[in-house]
Protein backbone atom coordinates (compact mmCIF):
# COMPACT_ATOMS: atom_id res chain seq x y z
CA UNK A 1 0.00 0.00 0.00
CA UNK A 2 1.43 3.35 -0.85
CA UNK A 3 2.63 4.75 2.22
CA UNK A 4 0.79 8.35 1.84
CA UNK A 5 -2.25 6.92 2.09
CA UNK A 6 -4.06 8.14 5.26
CA UNK A 7 -5.30 5.08 7.51
CA UNK A 8 -8.39 6.71 8.89
CA UNK A 9 -9.85 5.26 12.40
CA UNK A 10 -10.52 7.19 14.95
CA UNK A 11 -12.67 6.42 17.70
CA UNK A 12 -15.98 7.97 17.44
CA UNK A 13 -17.16 8.28 21.23
CA UNK A 14 -14.62 10.84 23.23
CA UNK A 15 -15.21 9.37 26.60
CA UNK A 16 -18.62 7.55 28.49
CA UNK A 17 -19.34 8.16 31.85
CA UNK A 18 -22.33 5.92 32.92
CA UNK A 19 -24.80 5.36 30.44
CA UNK A 20 -23.75 8.61 28.25
CA UNK A 21 -20.95 8.65 25.79
CA UNK A 22 -19.74 12.42 23.87
CA UNK A 23 -19.30 11.45 20.31
CA UNK A 24 -16.70 14.08 17.84
CA UNK A 25 -20.14 14.31 15.99
CA UNK A 26 -22.23 16.01 18.72
CA UNK A 27 -18.80 18.05 19.66
CA UNK A 28 -18.69 19.80 16.16
CA UNK A 29 -21.81 20.32 15.55
CA UNK A 30 -21.77 22.12 18.79
CA UNK A 31 -18.46 24.10 17.53
CA UNK A 32 -20.73 24.61 14.63
CA UNK A 33 -23.43 26.22 16.21
CA UNK A 34 -21.35 28.37 18.60
CA UNK A 35 -19.39 29.73 16.09
CA UNK A 36 -22.04 30.81 13.75
CA UNK A 37 -23.58 32.29 16.62
CA UNK A 38 -20.41 34.24 17.16
CA UNK A 39 -20.35 35.63 13.34
CA UNK A 40 -23.89 36.78 13.69
CA UNK A 41 -23.18 38.15 17.36
CA UNK A 42 -20.87 40.08 15.71
CA UNK A 43 -22.71 41.08 12.59
CA UNK A 44 -25.52 42.59 14.91
CA UNK A 45 -23.17 44.63 16.59
CA UNK A 46 -21.86 45.93 13.63
CA UNK A 47 -25.12 47.08 12.45
CA UNK A 48 -26.58 48.12 16.06
CA UNK A 49 -29.18 45.75 15.79
CA UNK A 50 -30.93 44.60 19.19
CA UNK A 51 -29.31 42.29 21.45
CA UNK A 52 -32.79 40.70 22.25
CA UNK A 53 -33.49 40.00 19.02
CA UNK A 54 -29.99 38.39 18.40
CA UNK A 55 -30.95 35.99 21.25
CA UNK A 56 -34.57 35.20 19.82
CA UNK A 57 -32.73 34.51 16.53
CA UNK A 58 -30.49 32.09 17.96
CA UNK A 59 -33.51 29.96 19.54
CA UNK A 60 -35.51 29.81 16.30
CA UNK A 61 -32.14 29.16 14.03
CA UNK A 62 -31.31 26.55 16.48
CA UNK A 63 -35.12 25.05 16.07
CA UNK A 64 -35.15 25.09 12.65
CA UNK A 65 -31.94 23.78 12.20
CA UNK A 66 -32.11 20.89 13.67
CA UNK A 67 -35.59 20.17 13.26
CA UNK A 68 -35.44 20.55 9.68
CA UNK A 69 -31.78 18.58 9.26
CA UNK A 70 -33.45 16.07 11.18
CA UNK A 71 -36.47 15.24 8.90
CA UNK A 72 -35.32 15.69 5.82
CA UNK A 73 -32.92 12.63 6.71
CA UNK A 74 -35.59 10.75 7.60
CA UNK A 75 -38.09 11.86 4.75
CA UNK A 76 -35.45 12.03 1.78
CA UNK A 77 -33.00 9.28 2.52
CA UNK A 78 -34.86 6.57 4.51
CA UNK A 79 -38.31 7.26 4.79
CA UNK A 80 -38.79 3.27 4.38
CA UNK A 81 -37.41 2.97 8.05
CA UNK A 82 -38.82 5.91 9.57
CA UNK A 83 -42.65 5.34 8.30
CA UNK A 84 -42.62 2.41 10.19
CA UNK A 85 -40.52 3.94 13.57
CA UNK A 86 -42.06 7.20 13.78
CA UNK A 87 -41.07 7.67 17.34
CA UNK A 88 -37.25 7.33 16.38
CA UNK A 89 -37.86 10.78 14.31
CA UNK A 90 -38.08 12.51 17.29
CA UNK A 91 -36.16 10.30 20.27
CA UNK A 92 -32.95 9.66 20.00
CA UNK A 93 -32.99 6.10 20.34
CA UNK A 94 -33.48 2.96 18.18
CA UNK A 95 -35.81 -0.02 19.69
CA UNK A 96 -34.66 -3.34 19.22
CA UNK A 97 -36.83 -6.62 18.09
CA UNK A 98 -36.59 -7.55 21.38
CA UNK A 99 -38.80 -5.06 22.97
CA UNK A 100 -35.45 -3.20 24.20
CA UNK A 101 -33.70 -0.04 22.99
CA UNK A 102 -30.40 1.45 22.49
CA UNK A 103 -29.50 5.63 22.46
CA UNK A 104 -28.02 6.29 19.50
CA UNK A 105 -28.23 10.44 19.84
CA UNK A 106 -29.51 11.76 16.52
CA UNK A 107 -27.33 10.06 14.24
CA UNK A 108 -29.55 11.25 10.99
CA UNK A 109 -29.28 15.14 10.19
CA UNK A 110 -29.36 16.01 6.41
CA UNK A 111 -28.07 19.41 5.70
CA UNK A 112 -30.68 19.81 2.71
CA UNK A 113 -33.59 19.58 5.43
CA UNK A 114 -31.77 21.82 7.77
CA UNK A 115 -31.28 24.60 5.35
CA UNK A 116 -34.97 24.40 4.65
CA UNK A 117 -36.39 24.30 8.23
CA UNK A 118 -33.56 27.01 9.01
CA UNK A 119 -35.66 29.22 5.97
CA UNK A 120 -38.94 28.98 7.28
CA UNK A 121 -38.16 29.67 10.73
CA UNK A 122 -36.05 32.70 9.74
CA UNK A 123 -39.45 33.76 8.09
CA UNK A 124 -41.32 33.08 11.44
CA UNK A 125 -38.58 35.21 12.80
CA UNK A 126 -39.08 38.01 10.64
CA UNK A 127 -42.97 37.91 11.07
CA UNK A 128 -42.28 38.29 15.09
CA UNK A 129 -39.69 41.35 14.75
CA UNK A 130 -39.47 43.95 12.45
CA UNK A 131 -36.22 42.87 10.73
CA UNK A 132 -37.21 42.12 6.74
CA UNK A 133 -36.57 38.51 5.46
CA UNK A 134 -33.68 39.59 3.16
CA UNK A 135 -31.99 41.25 5.92
CA UNK A 136 -31.81 38.14 8.19
CA UNK A 137 -30.83 35.53 5.31
CA UNK A 138 -28.05 37.66 4.32
CA UNK A 139 -26.69 38.08 8.13
CA UNK A 140 -26.96 34.59 8.83
CA UNK A 141 -25.53 33.44 5.03
CA UNK A 142 -22.61 34.78 6.87
CA UNK A 143 -21.92 32.31 9.41
CA UNK A 144 -23.56 28.86 7.21
CA UNK A 145 -20.92 28.12 5.46
CA UNK A 146 -18.29 27.92 8.85
CA UNK A 147 -20.79 25.78 10.05
CA UNK A 148 -21.26 23.74 7.16
CA UNK A 149 -17.21 23.27 7.37
CA UNK A 150 -17.36 22.04 10.96
CA UNK A 151 -20.52 19.54 10.26
CA UNK A 152 -18.21 18.41 7.66
CA UNK A 153 -15.81 17.54 9.97
CA UNK A 154 -18.26 16.28 12.26
CA UNK A 155 -18.74 13.67 9.46
CA UNK A 156 -15.37 12.81 8.89
CA UNK A 157 -15.12 12.20 12.82
CA UNK A 158 -17.91 9.00 12.12
CA UNK A 159 -15.96 7.99 8.89
CA UNK A 160 -19.11 8.42 6.98
CA UNK A 161 -20.49 9.89 3.96
CA UNK A 162 -17.51 8.82 2.33
CA UNK A 163 -16.01 9.76 -1.00
CA UNK A 164 -15.47 6.61 -4.03
CA UNK A 165 -11.67 5.18 -4.44
CA UNK A 166 -8.62 6.72 -5.48
CA UNK A 167 -5.64 6.13 -6.45
CA UNK A 168 -4.24 9.77 -5.25
CA UNK A 169 -1.99 9.90 -2.59
CA UNK A 170 -3.84 11.69 -0.47
CA UNK A 171 -6.38 9.37 -0.07
CA UNK A 172 -7.98 8.32 3.08
CA UNK A 173 -8.59 4.86 4.20
CA UNK A 174 -11.40 4.43 6.15
CA UNK A 175 -10.69 1.32 8.56
CA UNK A 176 -14.17 1.20 9.56
CA UNK A 177 -15.32 0.91 6.50
CA UNK A 178 -12.58 -1.34 4.34
CA UNK A 179 -9.21 -1.42 3.16
CA UNK A 180 -9.48 0.86 -0.18
CA UNK A 181 -7.95 4.33 -0.19
CA UNK A 182 -10.86 6.91 -0.61
CA UNK A 183 -11.58 10.65 -1.69
CA UNK A 184 -11.96 12.34 1.71
CA UNK A 185 -15.24 13.95 0.29
CA UNK A 186 -15.85 15.49 3.65
CA UNK A 187 -12.85 17.13 4.30
CA UNK A 188 -13.09 18.64 0.88
CA UNK A 189 -16.40 19.90 1.40
CA UNK A 190 -15.33 21.40 4.99
CA UNK A 191 -12.33 23.13 3.59
CA UNK A 192 -14.41 24.74 0.25
CA UNK A 193 -16.99 25.78 2.94
CA UNK A 194 -14.46 27.40 4.95
CA UNK A 195 -12.93 29.22 1.99
CA UNK A 196 -16.16 30.45 1.20
CA UNK A 197 -16.50 31.32 4.72
CA UNK A 198 -13.43 33.44 5.13
CA UNK A 199 -13.74 35.28 1.44
CA UNK A 200 -17.71 36.37 2.55
CA UNK A 201 -16.08 37.44 5.72
CA UNK A 202 -13.03 39.74 4.38
CA UNK A 203 -15.59 40.87 1.60
CA UNK A 204 -18.29 42.30 4.52
CA UNK A 205 -15.44 43.64 6.69
CA UNK A 206 -13.83 45.85 3.91
CA UNK A 207 -17.26 47.16 2.71
CA UNK A 208 -19.15 49.68 4.53
CA UNK A 209 -22.64 48.79 1.97
CA UNK A 210 -24.59 46.30 1.46
CA UNK A 211 -27.74 44.71 -1.07
CA UNK A 212 -30.02 42.93 0.40
CA UNK A 213 -30.07 39.07 -0.39
CA UNK A 214 -27.23 39.39 -2.13
CA UNK A 215 -24.96 37.72 0.95
CA UNK A 216 -28.10 35.19 0.46
CA UNK A 217 -27.34 34.44 -3.03
CA UNK A 218 -23.92 33.73 -3.19
CA UNK A 219 -23.82 31.50 0.18
CA UNK A 220 -26.36 29.20 -0.83
CA UNK A 221 -25.30 29.44 -5.05
CA UNK A 222 -21.62 28.00 -4.11
CA UNK A 223 -22.21 25.94 -0.99
CA UNK A 224 -24.81 24.18 -2.94
CA UNK A 225 -22.97 24.46 -6.73
CA UNK A 226 -19.91 22.48 -4.76
CA UNK A 227 -22.35 19.97 -2.82
CA UNK A 228 -23.21 19.14 -6.32
CA UNK A 229 -20.06 18.70 -7.91
CA UNK A 230 -18.61 16.85 -4.48
CA UNK A 231 -21.40 14.36 -4.86
CA UNK A 232 -19.89 12.33 -7.90
CA UNK A 233 -17.18 11.53 -6.30
CA UNK A 234 -19.37 10.46 -3.09
CA UNK A 235 -20.36 6.37 -2.09
CA UNK A 236 -24.47 6.47 -2.73
CA UNK A 237 -25.52 6.63 0.98
CA UNK A 238 -28.87 4.60 0.61
CA UNK A 239 -29.88 2.31 -2.35
CA UNK A 240 -32.56 3.45 -3.49
CA UNK A 241 -30.10 6.21 -5.10
CA UNK A 242 -28.11 3.16 -7.05
CA UNK A 243 -31.62 3.56 -9.81
CA UNK A 244 -31.04 7.25 -10.04
CA UNK A 245 -28.49 9.29 -12.41
CA UNK A 246 -27.44 11.81 -10.18
CA UNK A 247 -28.29 10.88 -6.33
CA UNK A 248 -30.93 12.54 -3.72
CA UNK A 249 -28.11 15.23 -2.49
CA UNK A 250 -27.78 16.40 -6.04
CA UNK A 251 -31.26 16.09 -6.54
CA UNK A 252 -32.13 18.55 -3.41
CA UNK A 253 -28.94 20.55 -4.46
CA UNK A 254 -30.55 22.01 -7.63
CA UNK A 255 -33.26 24.08 -6.04
CA UNK A 256 -30.89 25.78 -3.95
CA UNK A 257 -28.18 26.63 -6.87
CA UNK A 258 -31.41 28.35 -8.98
CA UNK A 259 -32.68 30.20 -5.73
CA UNK A 260 -28.56 31.36 -4.95
CA UNK A 261 -28.49 32.94 -8.74
CA UNK A 262 -31.96 34.39 -8.43
CA UNK A 263 -31.21 35.96 -5.42
CA UNK A 264 -27.90 37.04 -6.64
CA UNK A 265 -29.40 38.66 -9.90
CA UNK A 266 -32.35 40.22 -7.67
CA UNK A 267 -29.53 41.24 -5.26
CA UNK A 268 -27.70 43.30 -7.81
CA UNK A 269 -30.85 45.18 -8.50
CA UNK A 270 -31.46 46.40 -5.11
CA UNK A 271 -31.04 49.23 -3.73
CA UNK A 272 -27.41 49.82 -2.08
CA UNK A 273 -27.85 50.31 1.78
CA UNK A 274 -25.28 52.04 3.96
CA UNK A 275 -24.12 50.38 7.44
CA UNK A 276 -24.77 52.23 10.29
Amino acid sequence: MNLMYINWNPDPIIFTLGGFSLRWYSVFWVIAIASASIVVHKIFQKRKMSEDDYNTLFVYSFLGIFIGARLGHCLFYDFAYYSDHLLEIVLPVRFLPDGSWKFTGYAGLASHGGTMGLMLTLYLFCKKTKITYLQILDIIAMAAPLAAGFIRIANLMNSEIIGMPTSLPFGFVFEQVDSQPRHPAQLYEAIAYFIIFGIMWYVQSKVKSYRDGLYFGICIFSIFIFRFFVEFIKERQVDFENYMMIDMGQVLSIPFIILGLYFIIRGMKNPVIETK
